[in-house]
């Protein structure tokens, strides 16, 4: 029975696996897919984001919690801002002649001193487009950061968001669209 390639195997050099001493995983960052209680390991988001201290760990859950709360208070902003528009949309005057009237040549964010109800509310529909996007990229990172399936991590998602609720959702019925978007 040949051996030489069983020899040739333990001659090999490992050093390109990484980078990193094999008995060190203290920069190895753990993937649960199942529900665990374990911070061994634990990185949230981001490989940066590492869990090496139950100090870490306690400032890592409150941030959370402010994260969460955060969007809440995303949310609220974006509801006041949608309340203005059409409050602005409301006074404004309508298209009267045949100069004031949308064209294909009118400007896209034009803004005339008198502007129209329909300038108003096209211009806010650019500036709400991007605030539902960045309200959905909010969404789906607080959501990574719940998919890390850390007991500890879920329930301070959970947290913050009834904190931000509390503090920003007066003005909204609790019976709403999941938190995703």
């Amino acid at each position: 029975m040949d051996h030489s390639s069983h020899e040739h195997h333990h001659m090999m050099d490992h050093s390109s696996h990484g980078g990193m001493d094999h008995g060190d995983n203290s920069h190895m960052c753990s993937m649960n897919m199942l529900f665990t209680w374990s911070t061994d390991n634990l990185c949230i988001v981001f490989r940066q984001w590492h869990i090496t201290s139950t100090l870490s760990l306690v400032i890592s859950l409150i941030g959370i919690v402010a994260i969460s709360a955060g969007y809440e208070a995303v949310r609220e902003g974006i509801r006041r801002y949608e309340a203005s528009v059409a409050r602005r949309a409301e006074t404004a005057p309508l298209p009267t002649t045949a100069e004031d009237t949308v064209t294909e040549t009118t400007p896209f964010l034009a803004t005339p001193a008198g502007q129209t109800r329909d300038e108003v509310t096209r211009r806010a529909h650019v500036v709400k487009s991007v605030l539902y996007g960045f309200q959905n990229f909010y969404a789906f990172m607080i959501m990574l950061i719940f998919m890390t399936y850390n007991g500890w991590v879920m329930i301070a998602v959970s947290v913050g968001a009834g904190l931000g609720y509390l503090v920003f959702g007066a003005r909204t019925t609790v019976v709403k669209e999941t938190a995703c978007h």
